[in-house]
């Protein structure tokens, strides 16, 4: 398996992950006083987990041999991409539509890509450019925005999702000499510190302390579900173009819509359908997935013959 195909396929298993964790954490949230205070308890049971797996897996020398720059590069993507963008995002969501927000959000694949193509200079090719449009496409008429303005909530949200942009590119430089579990390690933990000192200032740290059966329940279901989101996000980041892994995790949000109607509604609309075809093809075309199939169907067909 080629390195890029390596990438695709951890790039979908991340959209799978993503989209169980919307739909779980809906309702992990709900114990919670802020969105900020459950943030920085599932950032910091991730970065515990991976400080298990790196001093298990014997990954410490990888740590003490790190330069100076790629401190800094861990440094910033845990400011950049695992808390100020977290805080940022949620305090948007609370001044405007969570329609406007969720939209802007799956938007994020549109500006990794330009910021990617002249500062990774990456490569996309015709077909891959026709899947920007199914994908875009596809999000608006599954999130269906409501009343969309341009106001204080949709700025913090775009801002935070450029963010993530910003820290998408980052990484994927830090990959190319260091392990994925290295830069998600830097990603939890240092956002984790950050997100500590924010909660002190605002005087809500004293909730990371108190604790339920069922709230410690669903902050260890939202915290492994994060942990495999990382871990996933960062392997396909190293192994396929920023460009192709983030449109693939657009196919996210069809999922949590389809968890939503089994679980919640129970009723599935016939408004989803539409949608959830033109990102599948958009990310069949962005992933180039097709070519694969087209192989498989051709050896198949040869196998017959002989």
């Amino acid at each position: 398996m080629s390195s890029k195909n390596k990438g695709v396929y951890l790039a979908l298993a991340t959209a799978f992950i993503s989209g169980l964790a919307v739909f779980f954490n809906k309702f992990a949230i709900g114990f919670w006083s802020s969105s900020s205070s459950f943030t920085t308890a599932k950032n910091i049971a991730v970065a515990v987990l991976l400080t298990s797996v790196i001093i298990l897996f014997r990954k410490l020398p990888e740590l003490k041999n790190l330069t100076k720059k790629d401190w800094v590069r861990l440094v910033t993507i845990g400011l950049v991409g695992g808390a100020i963008p977290f805080l940022l995002f949620f305090k948007g969501l609370s001044l405007t539509q969570a329609s406007n927000v969720a939209f802007i959000h799956k938007t994020l694949f549109i500006w990794i890509a330009i910021m990617a193509i002249p500062i990774l200079k990456e490569k996309l090719s015709s077909l891959q450019v026709l899947s920007f449009a199914f994908l875009g496409l596809g999000a608006y008429l599954l999130i269906s925005p409501s009343n969309f303005t341009v106001g204080m909530g949709e700025m913090l949200a775009f801002s935070a999702t450029l963010l993530w942009a910003v820290e998408n590119i980052i990484a994927k430089i830090t990959l190319k000499n260091i392990s994925a579990t290295t830069v998600a390690w830097g990603r939890m933990f240092f956002g984790s510190v950050f997100l500590i000192g924010y909660l002190a200032v605002i005087g809500e740290i004293g909730q990371l302390f108190v604790f339920s059966a069922d709230k410690f329940g669903w902050l260890m279901l939202s915290g492994v579900l994060l942990f495999g989101y990382v871990t996933t996000w960062y392997s396909a980041l190293k192994f396929a173009p920023a460009t192709v892994v983030s449109s693939i995790l657009v196919i996210a949000a069809p999922i949590t819509a389809l968890l939503n109607s089994i679980f919640i509604t129970h009723t599935f609309k016939p408004t989803l359908i539409l949608p959830i075809i033109l990102i599948t093809i958009g990310v069949v075309l962005m992933s180039q997935i097709y070519k694969k199939l087209s192989f498989l169907a051709g050896k198949k067909t040869a196998d017959t013959i002989i």
